[in-house]
């Protein structure tokens, strides 16, 4: 079938087909038309936040800003749709077989908003079951001022609760009635220090990734080191002022990041925290790091950059023999200073080889090597 010619001379339009959890969706757009566009208009018919969307053609995933017809995706190709955990709107993915798209796309984007209006009353009565049977409380960028009552009543059938991108002031104590709870995500909202119940997370002995960037917390208790089982920490873009020794309970931490804070200090327990791999403590108050931290020997990531750090720990290349990302830019730590340090040789090594193997692979490198920190002159 040839690709549709715009009755008014314009660009001509083309349908593709998406498949997404076993159906096949449709989908009338211009030639033109970017990846971008593509999942805004699959967004209402998968209830898939466009960010988190996978489109995959022929093996390769696309990126957002490339055409379409660049790929080259052509009139009646196909397409896979694969959906990130916890980026879906409301009641998460449309399973239910949709409406067959025809060649005007605002006319089946009008038809979907209709029939969610109809359907409104079933979908919010029905919300609890479809948590408890997947597990999954994706509530994030819903306007919400408060955690509906009714996630507590999933209570040990929840494991991941996603209320980001809100206008959340409150975490009550009834969160600890999600003892299944695995990750909990309470990014950009309104939470203080007074307003999040750590009695209640202190409870959620499961919980493995806890992430509350974008608040405005100034301190972070002590009741943290209750949560033995957590893996990643995520503290960044508040105001904290310290962390508490029991931070070094938590012996199964690998990811440990408290960037664009006010802390002036790290506690010597954090040393006790053996399985940390990656530290991010930039934009902080920093001016020196403890000897301690020469006990990660599984530290591969080491953040500091925006501090006021004048030197590290004279143990630190010796001892954390992973260490393979150091990143001391804008602070008064220089690249002269870094070679005087017993072991920069051996994490120079290092570094070098994860640089080129990032080339080899095309991963997250631009191709020019960052020797970690500024130039004596940049000081001067």
């Amino acid at each position: 079938m040839e690709a549709s010619k715009d009755v008014d001379g314009g660009s001509s339009t083309m349908t593709v087909h998406v498949k997404f959890t076993g159906r096949t969706l449709p989908v009338s757009l211009p030639e033109d038309a970017t990846v971008d566009e593509l999942k805004s208009l699959l967004q209402p018919l998968t209830n898939v936040l466009p960010r988190g969307q996978t489109l995959i053609f022929k093996g390769r995933v696309l990126t957002d800003k490339v055409s379409l017809k660049s790929v080259p995706v052509t009139n009646g190709s196909k397409l896979m749709l694969i959906a990130s955990q916890g980026l879906h709107q409301g009641d998460g993915p449309i399973t239910k077989d949709s409406t067959s798209q025809t060649a005007n796309s605002r006319r089946i984007l009008d038809a979907k908003k209709a029939q969610v209006s109809h359907t409104k009353t079933f979908i919010e009565k029905s919300r609890p079951e479809k948590w408890k049977l997947t597990g999954v409380v994706a509530l994030s960028e819903c306007h919400l001022e408060a955690v509906p009552e009714e996630v507590w009543s999933c209570e040990s059938s929840v494991r991941v609760l996603d209320i980001s991108n809100n206008f959340i002031h409150e975490v009550p104590t009834k969160v600890g009635l999600l003892q299944s709870l695995n990750k909990l995500l309470l990014n950009a909202n309104n939470i203080t220090d007074d307003s999040i119940s750590w009695e209640g997370l202190s409870s959620l002995k499961s919980l493995t990734i806890l992430s509350i960037n974008q608040n405005c917390l100034t301190t972070l208790p002590s009741q943290v080191g209750t949560l033995t089982s957590l893996c990643q920490l995520h503290l960044s873009n508040n105001k904290i002022k310290s962390l508490p020794d029991e931070l070094g309970s938590l012996n199964k931490l690998e990811i440990l990041k408290v960037a664009n804070n006010r802390l002036s200090s790290i506690p010597l327990t954090i040393g006790n925290c053996k399985s940390l791999v990656e530290i991010d403590l930039s934009c902080n108050l920093l001016i020196d790091l403890p000897e301690t931290v020469g006990n990660l020997l599984d530290l591969k990531v080491l953040i500091l950059r925006n501090n006021g750090l004048k030197s590290l720990p004279p143990a630190l290349f010796k001892m954390c023999t992973q260490l393979s990302t150091l990143d001391l830019h804008g602070t008064q730590i220089t690249n002269d200073s870094l070679r005087q340090i017993e072991g920069w040789k051996d994490f120079d090594e290092r570094r070098r080889a994860k640089h080129q193997k990032q080339l080899d692979f095309r991963v997250g490198s631009s191709g020019v090597f960052d020797e970690g920190a500024d130039d004596d002159q940049i000081h001067r």
